[in-house]
């Protein structure tokens, strides 16, 4: 019915489900990559420009100034070998279950300061909510399964080593 506001979704309707913006894009995995250089929010951003998606969701993992009570004053990431093999396992599970049009992932290993860029994930999908899910995914995957361990420097001058 004319004037009649339509209700909002955040998905397919039946008339857009068969259209290719819908779906996963055939090549998604844009970006990954661990490295000892800073990381660029403005790299991952364009990596999941993506006409097709209408929405894109980024997440920025920082060095924070606390842990678990204690101040940290510093701290460095390192990998094992098959870590990059172990991220590119992860943007596939993602991509297998949600309909990615573009995904990067960098995380950063070496000594950081506090307020540095650890981690940056985006994934751009069809839908808000898609990229939402797509996002949360690809950060809590990585952070559980991809070997990279974290050995923080506190102000007392004790240490740890966190996902070893």
């Amino acid at each position: 019915m004319a004037g009649t506001p339509s209700t909002p979704v955040d998905g397919p309707t039946p008339d857009s489900a068969a259209h290719p913006g819908e779906q996963a894009a055939p090549d998604p995995i844009r970006l990954l990559a661990i490295r000892d250089t800073a990381l660029s929010l403005d790299e991952v951003f364009r990596a999941v420009g993506e006409d097709a998606a209408g929405g894109t969701a980024l997440f920025v993992g920082t060095v924070r100034n606390h842990d678990g009570g204690a101040d940290v004053d510093a701290l460095g990431y390192s990998c094992h070998p098959t870590a990059d093999a172990e991220l590119r396992r992860v943007a596939e599970r993602v991509v297998a279950k949600f309909p990615v049009r573009a995904l990067a992932a960098v995380h950063r290993v070496g000594d950081l300061a506090v307020g540095d860029l650890a981690v940056v994930v985006a994934v751009s999908c069809p839908h808000r909510g898609e990229a939402f899910d797509a996002c949360r995914m690809l950060i809590d995957d990585l952070k559980h399964e991809v070997p990279i361990w974290k050995h923080q420097k506190f102000s007392d001058g004790a240490e740890e080593w966190v996902g070893a």
